[in-house]
């Protein structure tokens, strides 16, 4: 089964909400981490079940909510294998794409 493979910047994000999350609730934590890693088999095994939203890239791109979490993983669906580009926070970081 191959898995996606993730940038420099998608490690970062990743991280950095794991160990924000962490000092909340460490089973929160890893129930992220858990459905990131499912995500990125997903993605490795079928590069198309993101979704395309011409609004804010044009393809290969492709966008990947995280159920029962606010994060959306971008990723390029071209890439072999798919590559994660970065995991933003719905509230914190999609808003600064739609300021021009």
């Amino acid at each position: 089964m191959m898995e996606a493979c993730f940038t420099p910047a998608a490690a970062r994000d990743v991280r950095a909400a794991i160990a924000s999350i962490t000092a909340e609730s460490p089973a929160t934590a890893r129930a992220l981490r858990n459905s990131i890693k499912t995500a990125g088999r997903r993605i490795g095994t079928d590069a198309d079940s993101g979704l395309e939203n011409l609004t804010l890239a044009d393809p290969p791109i492709r966008f990947l909510i995280l159920a029962g979490f606010p994060y959306v993983l971008v990723y390029d669906a071209a890439a072999n294998p798919a590559l994660i580009l970065r995991m933003l926070h719905g509230a914190s970081d999609l808003p600064e794409l739609f300021v021009a």
